[in-house]
């Protein structure tokens, strides 16, 4: 199952940023998903910064397994599961 967040609709709002990050990290979890697509968009860089900075705190970090950069998107990011 793959997961997918744009943040394209609330780049400024940062309260709102933390909570739709915080909601999809926990509906991956819920729903067991494999992949949750983060789309921070292209911009400035400082969306996708603040997307890997909370993705970095350690409460987050132990729900996750890896975070791959897309190579081909440079406004996109991919969060991998791992369910046992």
């Amino acid at each position: 199952m793959k997961l997918k967040l744009d943040l394209h609709e609330i780049y400024n709002k940062g309260y709102e940023i933390d909570r739709a990050l915080r909601d999809i990290m926990d509906e991956a979890v819920a729903k067991k998903a494999t992949l949750v697509e983060i789309i921070p968009g292209k911009g400035s860089g400082q969306l996708k910064k603040k997307v890997l900075r909370f993705l970095d705190q350690k409460d987050v970090k132990q729900l996750y397994h890896r975070v791959e950069k897309d190579s081909k998107n440079f406004g996109r990011l991919f969060v991998h599961f791992r369910w046992k």
